[in-house]
């Protein structure tokens, strides 16, 4: 299952004993019963229709104990490198990680470094709130063997799979680098005063006005040995000169801006039409390309799952799709 449903429905799967991995609004999920489920806030998801922002009683589902054997765990923010160090052999971590939190800038700078990060696959997403609400509301992440919400853990939903099966995670970056300027950074951060461009320290506010990409629509793209890692603009502020990240920029990586996507929905359809969907398990997409892209209400391809304020695969990603199969 891979569905919106009511919280009544959920609310029968938690009691029937299922293990679950949810996504809703807050005033959706604080009416579910303790049992073996991990949630995270959020109104914007992916369905076959297309985008849709849901206000009501209903939360995404998805039945992780009919994947494989599934077990509940809560992470604070000094334990985190636990979420590897106790992942199943064979299978993934679905991890739920609520945004600005001191867990997710934990999580994004260290999750790369953990003993068997890349081997142990650790997949999810970052919780948020309706656009709106940013700057009012907390997201939250719960721990359903209590039914208690928290601001700053991650909540982890172990899934051991057979023997005979495994487990593939599939990125689609819609995001290429424009082959331009090359930006380097100092400091592991999420808030930037200065940078390097082509080898000239620089006021970075000032570097994004006159290059016109203030507005946040492009991500740097960093260059991890050949594999291209996301980094998106949260804000800048004009008064301090400093440029707020969704994901930090690490010293050592070239990085360089995206180039534009035309048709965020087309390219996304065509990405999607040349992957193969067996035993797709989970999913979810990053809230930045649902607004930018205009996404609502645009089908781009089956996957189905919440649209988040960051994604996991392995590490934090920015402006992606995540997938996970079961092969």
């Amino acid at each position: 299952m891979n569905q919106l449903i009511t919280v009544q429905a959920a609310a029968d799967l938690i009691k029937a004993g299922k293990v679950l991995s949810l996504a809703g609004p807050e005033s959706a999920l604080d009416k579910l019963p303790a049992g073996n489920w991990i949630a995270g806030t959020i109104p914007y998801f992916m369905v076959a229709e297309g985008g849709v922002v849901v206000q009501d009683d209903r939360v995404f589902a998805t039945v992780l104990s009919a994947i494989g054997s599934a077990s509940v765990a809560s992470y604070g923010p000094d334990e985190l490198e636990g979420i590897v160090a106790n992942a199943p052999g064979n299978g993934f971590a679905q991890t739920i990680i609520p945004a600005g939190s001191s867990a997710h800038q934990r999580f994004s700078a260290e999750a790369a470094n953990y003993p068997d990060a890349f081997l142990k696959p650790t997949v999810g997403w970052i919780s948020g709130v309706h656009l709106n609400d940013i700057g009012k509301v907390t997201p939250k992440v719960y721990d359903g063997r209590t039914a208690t919400k928290y601001e700053d853990r991650a909540v982890v939903a172990y899934v051991a799979l057979p023997e005979d099966k495994l487990v593939q995670v599939d990125i689609v970056n819609l995001f290429e680098p424009d082959g331009g300027d090359v930006l380097h950074f100092d400091t592991t951060t999420f808030e930037v005063s200065e940078c390097k461009v082509n080898g000239e320290t620089v006021k970075f506010a000032d570097y994004l006005a006159k290059r016109g990409l203030d507005g946040g629509k492009l991500p740097l793209v960093g260059d991890y040995a050949g594999a291209h890692v996301n980094v998106s603009l949260q804000k800048v502020d004009a008064a301090t000169g400093k440029v707020s990240l969704y994901a930090p920029v690490f010293p050592g990586v070239d990085y360089r801006f995206a180039k534009p996507v035309g048709d965020y929905a087309g390219t996304f359809r065509e990405r999607l039409a040349t992957q193969d969907t067996t035993g797709a398990a989970l999913s979810c997409n990053c809230i930045l390309n649902f607004v930018f892209g205009e996404l609502e209400g645009k089908a781009i391809g089956g996957v189905h799952g919440p649209i988040t304020f960051g994604e996991i695969a392995y590490q934090l990603l920015d402006q992606t799709l995540v997938t996970v199969r079961v092969l």
